[in-house]
């Protein structure tokens, strides 16, 4: 299959990353323009903080996206996968700050107290405690000096993103369509990670079981 690309002049890629950023922080600026113009309803806190964690959700399906991607249809976007992963952070941190600071006002006998009642969101908080790491190694220097650990590291990934699925899925008595959509692509894509060594393993036995069956053949004939 014929790989897709933004045709961007090499020249032009380190460029593109930036904009990358600078688009993906948007959405964050204009809902707190919203917020402090009286513009985001009767709770403005409240809507901050959701529209923030939908857009986490968002990036983080993007990052778990490219490399399949890549693999299915030849969509080669990894130069952006760092940068989709740090939009995901920033949000997510975005989203706990809202919530520590606006809703819960840094009392920590109240936040104890929601998480109590609502224990969907200890999944939010693990999930964001896991993104830190993988955040601060997101560098070319912690990836010469983590070498093989850091590919180990950052599988945390998927443990991630079920966390956020359970805690987006959970956040609501009655799940949307919104909702269903972006679980449901969490899943898929965790199983698509999960299926992909086996997969690998099946190609490299029937590699083998070929390579005997020619050998086979060639002592045969000799």
């Amino acid at each position: 299959m014929a790989e897709l690309s933004l045709a961007i002049p090499k020249r032009w890629q380190p460029a593109s990353v930036w904009l990358l950023y600078v688009v993906g922080l948007v959405p964050a600026a204009w809902t707190f323009y919203l917020g402090a113009t009286d513009q985001l309803g009767a709770d403005p806190v409240k809507t901050f903080e959701l529209l923030l964690g939908i857009w986490t959700i968002r990036f983080l399906i993007l990052t778990l996206a490219v490399s399949p991607a890549r693999e299915l249809f030849g969509w080669n976007y990894l130069r952006y996968r760092r940068a989709l992963g740090l939009l995901t952070f920033y949000y997510a941190l975005m989203h706990f700050t809202v919530y520590m600071v606006l809703d819960q006002a840094m009392d920590i006998s109240a936040v104890i107290n929601d998480v109590l009642k609502r224990p969907f969101i200890m999944f939010g908080m693990a999930g964001l405690a896991m993104l830190i790491p993988l955040a601060l190694t997101s560098n070319n220097l912690s990836i010469r000096r983590l070498g093989k650990n850091w590919i180990w590291l950052h599988r945390l990934v998927y443990i991630i993103a079920a966390c956020g699925a359970l805690h987006f899925a959970l956040s609501t008595k009655i799940l949307d369509l919104e909702q269903y959509i972006y679980v449901g692509l969490i899943i898929a894509l965790i199983l698509y990670r999960s299926y992909r060594p086996i997969a690998r393993n099946r190609q490299k036995g029937k590699g083998r079981t070929r390579n005997r069956a020619v050998a086979s053949v060639r002592e045969t004939a000799g």
